[in-house]
């Protein structure tokens, strides 16, 4: 009965391990810039996606939400901090609608099964993806009002880089498995 109990904790301990590499991987994710146009493309939206399939659905969104527990806390974790404002303000702001939606991209790109048909993958992550976007521009709509073009604001200058980064998923996702076999 103690050795269970010892596996049990033993477990535990493994998964807020994991969940806290995961979040700071997340954090580095938003710090990285890289050139690309119309505007400068961050990797979160990647690592989200790379977190669900290799932590699966349930430790994939207690990653994801300790990353936003982090930022609203205070800490300089979402891309723009501490430039553009910290904790629970720059969370509330043009950008709370995205971050959310990491939490139903990891639930829903942790949910799938992915297997050696490109299409389907990249399928899959296209949905677990779009509902950033939804999500996002849902709230920028209501943040800034309906009358300005919430599409050509909040989703078009990214979605070159978003299928840049899913495509690069799709071809790689096998590799990407491998990874959760030694987790």
């Amino acid at each position: 009965m103690e050795l269970v109990k010892s596996l049990k904790q033993f477990k535990l301990l493994k998964y807020i391990f994991l969940a806290l590499i995961g979040s700071i991987i997340l954090a580095i994710s938003s710090k990285i810039k890289i050139p690309f146009y119309p505007v400068p493309m961050t990797m979160q939206t990647l690592v989200v996606l790379i977190l669900g399939i290799v932590f699966g659905w349930k430790l994939g969104l207690a990653t994801v939400s300790l990353y936003l527990f982090e930022g609203i806390i205070g800490l300089p974790v979402f891309s723009g901090t501490p430039e553009k404002g910290l904790g629970l303000v720059y969370f509330t702001g043009p950008t709370m609608g995205y971050l959310l939606g990491f939490l139903v991209a990891v639930y829903i790109s942790g949910k799938f099964n992915y297997d050696s048909n490109l299409i389907k993958n990249f399928l899959k992550l296209l949905l677990a993806t779009s509902f950033i976007y939804i999500l996002g521009m849902t709230w920028l709509g209501t943040l800034v009002g309906w009358d300005k073009p919430i599409f050509q604001l909040g989703a078009q200058p990214f979605l070159l880089a978003e299928l840049f980064k899913i495509l690069i998923i799709t071809f790689t996702v096998s590799q990407i498995r491998k990874i959760k076999k030694l987790i």
